[in-house]
């Protein structure tokens, strides 16, 4: 199985408005909920995927219940560990004559050091059965901010490949861990390294531990740098739509294409069409799997001297 990790996991709310109007009054169109948090979006996207999924990290609360209530209803393992502080919400404000988002996301809730020492009993006997694990997002008030660091270290003593996609301090640290792979966006990685130029960033972000770095684009695709090569994947054309999940979907590309042994270049593909597929499915997160069929054999990979 594949094994996902969100710490800071949310309750995603989308509304759709027909036209959105600052300072005024919105009518909504269409509410959904969904479990979210970019490791449970990976989760499902995985298991969309055909691959056995289990989610692990933190739920508590109203907002943690519907949550698990919700994953229940979908093909990922539920192994969230029980907190007393409610799960956060993030809304998600869909204009749909412009096609544009606007997020609101509330910070997570505190965890205690009896709840983190679950956590990590926890993931400690997950590891034993997983074939790669994904440690996703950002961390909630109480946890150490080295803990993606230490959550790597485990996982590479137990033989397990890891992904990390976070940002600031806790990916900084990460880097220093040695993960398989780090997958930051541009902006993350020009944070990071100080170069605002994706290939010259991602070299040196890989100079900073991780064996690889895939680095997402927004709408020109993704990069990748290996101790193999370095290859740039693009989508056919640019599709507006909602880009809440897309990240996440082109995680569980690489994920994916890194259990089941894909060259990289079949790699980035897969992320590539899952991410633009992302965004133009109607619900914040999920992929539209027609879009990803039609798109997968135009994406264009090429290779960087």
């Amino acid at each position: 199985m594949i094994l996902t990790v969100t710490l800071n996991a949310a309750l995603d709310i989308t509304y759709r408005v027909p036209r959105l109007r600052p300072h005024g009054t919105n009518r909504i169109a269409q509410v959904s909920e969904r479990p979210g948090g970019k490791g449970l979006n990976v989760a499902r996207v995985l298991a969309a995927l055909g691959h056995r999924t289990v989610a692990t990290g933190f739920a508590g609360g109203g907002t943690g219940d519907a949550l698990r209530a919700l994953l229940a209803d979908t093909e990922v393992t539920d192994a969230l560990v029980p907190i007393g502080g409610a799960t956060r919400r993030t809304v998600a404000v869909a204009d749909e004559s412009t096609g544009d988002t606007t997020q609101l996301n509330e910070p997570g809730p505190t965890v205690s050091p009896a709840e983190w020492d679950a956590f990590l009993g926890t993931y400690g006997e997950l590891l034993a059965g997983a074939r790669a694990v994904a440690l996703c997002g950002s961390l909630p008030p109480g946890v150490p901010v080295d803990v993606y660091a230490r959550l790597t270290r485990a996982a590479r003593t137990a033989g397990v490949p890891v992904l990390l996609d976070t940002s600031g301090e806790p990916l900084r640290r990460g880097l220093a861990a040695r993960p398989d792979l780090a997958k930051p966006n541009a902006d993350e990685l020009a944070a990071l390294t100080g170069s605002t130029e994706p290939l010259r960033a991602a070299r040196a972000a890989r100079r900073r531990g991780a064996h690889a770095v895939a680095a997402s684009l927004g709408p020109e695709g993704m990069l990748a740098v290996t101790a193999d090569g370095a290859w740039q994947a693009a989508p056919p054309r640019r599709f507006a739509g909602n880009p809440t999940g897309a990240g996440d979907s082109a995680v569980a590309g690489l994920l994916s294409g890194l259990v089941e042994g894909l060259p990289w270049p079949a790699r980035l593909a897969r992320a590539v069409a899952l991410s633009a597929a992302t965004v133009r499915a109607p619900t914040a997160g999920e992929f539209d799997p027609a879009t990803y069929e039609e798109l997968l054999p135009r994406v264009k990979v090429a290779a960087h001297p």
